[in-house]
């Protein structure tokens, strides 16, 4: 079998330089909370693929899906010769998101992509021009979602200029604004879109009700339901970014449902479909079907093999109950966290909730940001056979993000790693 230098080499000579890696190891296999790379090493997962494989890799509902559905067809582009299976998957997102109301949804490849048609719905139901967005987050790599992302390096660095008529307010992050409470942080965001953008010129209000690559920051109580009640009165279409905080993430099956926030639009992907490419675009009738015919689509949106995987994939939430697993999760990796965050100073805040946790490093006795710190724990624990993230505006927060199906055992294991890699 190649080897993982060898396959690194291969690389060098064959891919693009900007397309990253977290390690240098490459993958033969996984399953549960493991990889298994060419050599035969395991690695204990707490990245789950950036929140993809929440049902775990090669879920067996997923697997047979796939496999059943590839020797059927494999495309034929939903907006040439549709098919059943894209038909169910809306089924399933308009039942399983938040609000009772009668609901629309269209399919797509990735979350940026879902992003985008969100913005392109919003707008053109709207009439109205504005977007905006919150400091440390992110949406995505295409024009418009680079524009609506916070952080330079890597994402927006000299690949400018970007699309317009996007806003930045300030997002609320507890251990930074000084503990602010939620209505009081929502008031300070809403005065600055009202004196600065106009109410009357903003189409959407687009927020991740945890922000992902901005650092797992999870917004004070009471922000979400305030900055929900404001784009009702308003007219402003609320947007949640539930890319990554969807599909029973977050211990329920959507972030937004913590706090009984209803959004106008959702945006999907990443867990949906077992590791397929598919993402959507939820939302109410009325909005979701002011575009006309031909507006929204892509040739490879909502593509068959993913529709299966995604049918599949939603099964076994339901009958594993992962929403529940998440929990479970929370509340053996929060405890743990917290006793290594009491003898490390390191560490400024435990947050997050369900399998979506993070600790913040800085520099002892103070807020400042401490990235190195951060790098070498990650490093540490990449040494020792656990694989794990990085993200923040500052690059100073590890994230934790473990299969929902990954064992006790497992879990265990990847503690212990992580705890040692802090002593």
């Amino acid at each position: 079998m190649t080897s993982s230098e060898e396959l690194h080499k291969r690389r060098g000579a064959a891919v693009a330089r900007g397309v990253g890696s977290t390690i240098s190891s490459y993958v033969d296999h996984a399953g549960g909370g493991t990889i298994t790379d060419v050599e035969g090493r395991q690695w204990i997962d707490f990245a789950a693929g950036i929140a993809v494989a929440n049902v775990g890799n090669s879920a067996p509902r997923v697997v047979e899906a796939v496999k059943a559905q590839v020797e059927r067809f494999t495309h034929t582009c939903f907006m040439v010769a549709p098919y059943e299976s894209y038909v169910a998957v809306c089924e399933q997102l308009n039942a399983l998101t938040p609000g009772s109301f009668e609901k629309r949804s269209a399919l797509f490849n990735s979350g940026a992509e879902a992003v985008e048609n969100a913005v392109k719905i919003a707008r053109h139901a709207t009439g109205r021009p504005a977007v905006v967005v919150f400091d440390h987050a992110y949406h995505g790599r295409t024009n418009l979602t680079m524009a609506l992302t916070a952080k330079n390096m890597p994402y927006k660095h000299r690949f400018g200029p970007f699309a317009g008529e996007v806003y930045r307010v300030p997002m609320s992050y507890p251990l930074r604004d000084g503990g602010l409470d939620g209505a009081t942080a929502a008031a300070r965001s809403i005065e600055m879109i009202e004196k600065q953008v106009g109410a009357e010129n903003v189409a959407a209000l687009l927020i991740e009700p945890i922000q992902g690559e901005g650092g797992f920051v999870v917004p004070a109580e009471g922000f979400l339901p305030a900055l929900r009640e404001w784009a009702t009165a308003a007219g402003v279409v609320f947007v949640a970014d539930e890319i990554q905080t969807g599909f029973c993430r977050t211990g329920q099956w959507f972030a937004c449902d913590h706090e009984d926030v209803v959004p106008d639009l959702i945006t999907l992907a990443k867990g949906i479909a077992g590791g397929l490419p598919l993402a959507a675009v939820t939302g109410r009738a009325e909005l979701m079907d002011a575009v006309h015919v031909g507006g929204l689509g892509g040739t490879y949106g909502g593509n068959p093999i993913a529709c299966a995987a995604a049918l599949a994939s939603i099964e076994t939430m339901r009958e594993l109950d992962l929403a529940c697993a998440a929990q479970r999760i929370e509340t053996v990796m929060a405890a743990r966290l917290r006793t290594i965050a009491e003898r490390d100073p390191r560490i400024a805040e435990v947050r997050g909730r369900g399998a979506m946790l993070a600790v913040e490093l800085v520099q002892p006795g103070t807020l400042t940001p401490d990235p190195a710190a951060a790098a070498v724990v990650s490093a540490a624990c990449h040494a020792a056979g656990l694989l794990t993230l990085t993200c923040g505006t500052y690059g100073n927060v590890l994230r934790f993000l473990p299969p929902l199906v990954i064992s006790d055992d497992e879990l265990a294991r990847g503690l212990d790693i992580l705890d040692a890699a802090f002593r």
